[in-house]
């Protein structure tokens, strides 16, 4: 369907499909917008109950107006197929964020708010709608955090309203099409009644805004079953597992959970009452913690690698603690050396418990100090003494993540297939992890170095070869060279990482941007970056790679934008990632949030360049050329040679006129640039579209990653719409349209 008009429609994307039409983008070629169209199969079109169906889903959205629910435009045909054009909702569904586990519960409690509002809107005394459908695939957040609920194709008038007795006691469970006796909805979501084919009201809306409820604050769905109809048993005769959260939002989601009607919240208005006055103390929230850095006890100040190193596993293995927020190393180690209030450092961070200690070492011994502190009132909530020979050092590693699990009440996951490295193994990739936290190429190669000596010294050891795998790639990025020179050493690294611990999902990240940035292979990229993605710790590098390498290249800037916040969220602190993001909102066409985000990263450190260049692409794009060519100057006097900082400079630079110093830093590019793409964006920002075609062209030759980075942007438009896109974008296997 993809290129197909419907009357004044383009078919632009495939969003999804249900027992009522497939959902497509589209653009609206008379009002210049993007908009989602339900299309009624083909199939159905002689189909009168499938077809009044439809029809009556289009009433039920009109007669909705809510900031929550999902609009319509209206109701169409073309070519006998009828279709509702409605509102185009950015974002990941509820589904898709429940998958990377437990939403927290503040977070939660706001979801759950504006769902409750949707349905209370919905079931005004007025309307009388009934959802009848309501589950996470059909709840929508957007990137700023709106709820949108979405798919009224099941609903019907209360039966008050009902004009129609046969729509209205009609079974309502979609296990399979809508035919007469054939219940119609999904199994794990309905209400008793409704599974038993009952007659049903607002109530059954109120079990379903329970089990989603449920699900969202567990991570898991509240009745499961091998088969659908095993599933229908479990919502008719068992009660889900309890739940690990407030005593006061246990029982909202009990009481809406309740088999008999007359025993549950009355209305949703009632469930929105409860929500409201639903107070949940900071101790009661998702548990979280900050591993600061241990600090070094010994004579050696050279020792940091090995306290740091120590720290680093901690956080390691309590980012695997399902619902246990966990700080990221770079936000937790900007405190190293820095004499502050514990209160401060949990407020800065946004944790509620912080692990500080420290390690000495003495010949072949160790000792280790460790305490958790509860930052709302100071107190210590464990600590312990270990003295142990060096190579018990990971006795004590496992013996501090499980004190604090169980001082944080949760639960550590084991890793079966973990193996336990010699020690000489280990502290070479301690020195290895040491120098690639540096993020200069000179210390990579050292990190490189040291990765290569853990594999000697231990073969069976996963983890070198999946940092190993990294530091190619980083010196692809930041060194310059060539992503085809070293995609094969960086894919035999990761699926080495993988063969001896088929656990670890850090490599997939890995494999991901090799098949997207290198291959252009994107259907390989996506099955590595959905197995990175489904670790129960996704590390900020790996959100990096799938927003820029992936979604971005197909244009969903929104997406790619909640990828970065997330990376963000994890790592607070980190300059780098926030430059990200502000780069991501500059492509979304978000410059004012762009700028705020820069506000917030020079706050953190005025010395990284990335904030800098991100200002000036979002001064640009404003319009503020002053102040575009004051940033892209301090991106340029202090980013180490490369192109992208002189190109964003030189093309400022010719729209204040000054074109010879702009003609002298094109010069200073080289040929062949790096990145490419500075070349390129220079030519584009000067719209000289054949000369940026000739280093677009280049780039893709020569895999620079930024060729694929911007391919949706902004920056491109102007490029798309000549005739040189059709071959660029077959050069990168990628659709002509986004």
């Amino acid at each position: 369907m993809i290129g197909t008009k419907l009357a004044h429609f383009t078919i632009t994307a495939h969003l999804g499909s249900g027992g009522f039409g497939d959902v497509y983008q589209a653009t609206d070629s008379k009002l210049g917008r993007s908009v989602a169209i339900k299309l009624l199969p083909e199939a159905f079109a002689g189909d009168a109950d499938r077809v009044a169906r439809f029809e009556r889903e289009a009433r039920v959205l009109a007669s909705l107006n809510h900031p929550n629910i999902a609009a319509i435009h209206g109701i169409e045909e073309s070519g006998g197929r009828k279709f509702l054009v409605m509102e185009l909702v950015p974002g990941e569904t509820l589904a898709e964020r429940i998958k990377r586990g437990p939403i927290p519960v503040h977070e939660a409690l706001e979801i759950a708010q504006q769902i409750a509002e949707a349905l209370e809107a919905a079931h005004d005394s007025e309307k009388a709608i009934i959802h009848r459908d309501l589950k996470p695939a059909n709840v929508k957040i957007t990137p700023d955090g709106k709820v949108k609920v979405l798919d009224f194709g099941l609903a019907k008038a209360s039966e008050a309203k009902a004009s129609n007795a046969h729509l209205s006691n009609s079974p309502t469970l979609s296990i399979a099409a809508t035919r007469g006796g054939v219940i119609l909805g999904t199994a794990a979501y309905m209400s008793p009644e409704q599974a038993q084919g009952q007659p049903v009201d607002a109530r059954s809306d109120v079990f379903s805004f329970g089990a989603v409820l449920y699900e969202v604050l567990s991570g898991r769905r509240a009745f499961r079953g091998d088969t659908p109809f095993a599933t229908l048993t479990a919502v008719v005769n068992e009660e889900p597992p309890p739940l690990e959260v407030p005593s006061a939002l246990e029982r909202i989601v009990s009481r809406c959970l309740a088999k008999q009607p007359r025993d549950r919240f009355q209305s949703m208005a009632d469930v929105t009452a409860a929500l409201e006055q639903t107070v949940v103390k900071p101790s009661e929230q998702r548990p979280s913690i900050a591993v600061l850095p241990f600090a070094n006890m010994s004579r050696d100040p050279d020792d940091d690698y090995f306290s740091d190193g120590l720290a680093e596993e901690l956080i390691n293995l309590l980012a695997h603690v399902p619902n246990l927020k966990v700080t990221a190393r770079t936000s937790a180690f900007a405190f190293r050396g820095k004499e502050q209030d514990i209160r401060r450092i949990a407020e800065a961070l946004g944790v509620s418990n912080v692990l500080e200690g420290s390690v000495r070492r003495a010949g072949s011994r160790i000792r280790v100090m460790a305490q958790l502190i509860n930052a709302e009132d100071g107190y210590h909530l464990w600590s312990e003494r270990y003295e142990r020979e060096l190579t018990d050092v990971f006795a004590i590693q496992d013996e501090i993540a499980q004190s604090i699990a169980g001082a944080l009440k949760v639960h550590l996951i084991s890793n079966p297939a973990r193996h336990t490295p010699n020690f000489p193994a280990y502290e070479a990739l301690l020195k290895a992890r040491h120098h690639a936290r540096i993020y200069l190429p000179e210390a990579h190669m050292r990190a490189k170095e040291y990765c290569e000596q853990a594999i000697a010294l231990d073969p069976k050891y996963s983890a070198p070869h999946a940092l190993l795998g990294f530091t190619y790639l980083f010196t692809s990025t930041h060194k310059g060279r060539p992503i085809p020179e070293v995609a094969p050493f960086v894919r035999h690294e990761a699926r080495r990482a993988l063969e001896l611990d088929p656990f670890e999902t850090n490599p997939h990240f890995l494999l991901g941007a090799v098949a997207a940035a290198n291959d252009y292979n994107w259907l390989e990229a996506a099955r590595e970056f959905q197995l990175a993605m489904a670790s129960p710790s996704v590390p900020a590098e790996t959100h990096w790679a799938y927003s820029s390498l992936y979604l971005q290249p197909f244009g969903r800037f929104e997406e790619s934008t909640a990828e970065m916040r997330r990376a963000v969220e994890k790592d607070p602190l980190s300059v780098i990632w926030r430059g990200v993001l502000m780069a991501v909102l500059v492509l979304a066409g978000r410059y004012e949030q762009a700028l705020q985000e820069g506000f917030k990263a020079l706050d953190i450190s005025e010395s990284e360049i990335h904030p800098h260049l991100a200002f000036g692409e979002a001064y640009l794009a404003l319009g503020r050329v002053d102040e575009a060519v004051a940033s892209a100057e301090r991106a340029h006097r202090n980013l180490p040679p490369q192109s992208m900082a002189t190109g964003l400079l030189a093309a400022c630079l010719v729209r204040l006129g000054e074109k010879d110093r702009a003609e002298t830093l094109v010069r200073e590019m080289g040929d062949p640039p790096t990145p490419i793409w500075g070349r390129a964006w220079y030519h584009l920002l000067c719209s000289e579209i054949d000369a940026a075609a000739y280093w677009y062209e280049r780039m893709i030759d020569a895999r620079d990653m930024f060729a694929v980075v911007y391919a949706r942007s902004h920056y491109t438009a102007a490029l798309r719409s000549s005739p040189h896109w059709v071959r660029l974008a077959r050069m990168m296997n990628l659709p002509e349209s986004a």
